[in-house]
């Protein structure tokens, strides 16, 4: 379990992480949101020990992290870095040997992780004869190869097409369930919402958001409407406590409520002469909270 407490760390008159609180237990996997320069890499650093923090605590299941549990933990950070000259097999053994890992423990693996993220190669091709998107993949596979207790992953999703994208997710998934604690940066709302059971957004290095994704969401009401009936979108528009409508290119009506009891108004209108293809009423989507939070100023 890590457990992060009251950290704080500042350059200068510039707070970069504020009084920050969480915990992961085992098998759990935890999304780290916020705009650029919010705090999330100094974050990913300082429980690394890459930077000292002014304040506060990091701790590995009980006690401060030590020289040997560094060993099982997997870091990608958003500069990647691997040695094109060199082949992907002993990249692969190279990195896991600064993870105490034997080249008997993992050569075995590689042909494995190489078909699990489907690399388009060899495992002695050397890397710079590797698309960008395959090098990115070897440099994850180096991240996750020894089976990390502790996972953090700075922007893992970034220039993946939607396809290793999921393979990605689908490695992240295999590993929290054999007990690792994975926490990640992602700009990509749908990846965050989708495999997260936790979530934290700073804005500026404070807190903004914390907690599961759907109770964030919920906890924003259920704003959203999606409308597919042969009511017209003056008549939508027209209903108090609707703060905008618009027609979608399906034909259908998107509708963003100030009050979400207008929902029902909308919903009686609509029903009016029975059957309606779709109401679909559900709070913003995360990425929709994301831009209120990112924009919003601290309370």
């Amino acid at each position: 379990m890590l457990e992060v407490k009251d950290l704080v760390k500042t350059f200068g008159d510039y707070t970069a992480v504020d009084n920050l609180s969480f915990t992961i237990p085992e098998g759990k996997i935890m999304g780290l949101i916020g705009q650029n320069g919010a705090g999330k890499t100094t974050t990913f650093r300082l429980i690394l020990d890459f930077l000292s923090a002014d304040s506060g605590e990091v701790l590995w299941n009980g006690h401060t992290l030590n020289e040997k549990d560094y060993d099982i933990i997997g870091y990608l950070p958003e500069e990647r870095g691997l040695y094109p000259k060199i082949s992907i097999q002993d990249q692969l053994i190279y990195f896991a040997a600064l993870r105490g890992k034997s080249k008997k423990e993992i050569e075995p693996k590689i042909d494995e992780w190489m078909e699990k993220f489907q690399v388009k190669g060899k495992k002695t091709d050397k890397v710079k004869s590797l698309s960008k998107g395959n090098q990115q993949k070897v440099q994850l596979i180096a991240t996750l190869i020894h089976e990390p207790k502790l996972i953090i992953l700075d922007e893992p999703f970034s220039g993946l097409d939607p396809v290793n994208a999921e393979l990605l997710k689908d490695g992240i998934i295999e590993l929290k369930e054999k007990g690792s604690c994975v926490i990640f940066s992602s700009h990509n709302m749908d990846n965050v919402e989708k495999i997260c059971d936790h979530l934290i957004m700073l804005n500026n290095g404070r807190t903004v958001l914390n907690g599961k994704v759907h109770e964030i969401r919920q906890s924003f009401g259920r704003t959203k409407v999606f409308l597919e009936s042969d009511l017209s979108l003056e008549n939508v528009q027209s209903i108090e406590g609707v703060k905008e409508a618009h027609q979608r290119e399906d034909k259908s009506i998107e509708v963003t409520l100030s009050d979400p009891k207008a929902g029902e108004e909308i919903f009686a209108r609509a029903t009016q002469f029975g059957y309606i293809p779709m109401f679909n009423q559900q709070p913003p989507t995360l990425e929709e909270i994301f831009k209120m939070k990112a924009g919003a100023t601290h309370e």
